[in-house]
């Protein structure tokens, strides 16, 4: 049976943080520890909703980086389509290569630039991060 807190995605029990557990995982060591406490000495009230409340706050500060890697993958590719027909110095592993930048494309979500030098030739897959300037 399937546990999701109010509020929430159906996805939030297949993420898994640094510890390799799950906000289902999480909810599930909640339960079991109310399950199985001992009736003489039950858990403090406040502990209980002290646990609830930073798991809440852990669940919410892993949507807000999934968000803002979003966000930089958006600004990136939008910085990077500005370059469309612009000259730019490209530094690679060997040397400087000047160029005008031909064509935008995305390889697993990252912008990869196809640039062609003053002598015709093409260099492709250049990276944003290569670039050292732009004319």
């Amino acid at each position: 049976m399937a546990i999701n807190p109010v509020g929430t995605p159906t996805n939030v029990g297949k993420r898994i943080d640094s510890l390799g557990l799950d906000m289902q995982s999480l909810l599930q060591i909640i339960l079991t520890q109310l399950t199985y406490q001992d009736p003489l000495k039950p858990v403090d009230n406040f502990e209980f909703v002290s646990q609830l409340a930073q798991f809440t706050s852990l669940e919410q500060t892993r949507q807000m980086t999934d968000k803002i890697d979003s966000l930089l993958s958006v600004q990136a590719a939008t910085q990077t389509l500005g370059l469309l027909g612009r000259n730019v110095d490209v530094q690679t592993d060997t040397a400087l290569i000047s160029g005008i930048v031909k064509s935008v494309s995305f390889k697993e979500s990252q912008p990869q630039l196809a640039i062609e030098t003053a002598d015709g030739q093409f260099l492709t897959n250049a990276t944003v991060n290569q670039v050292v300037s732009v004319r």
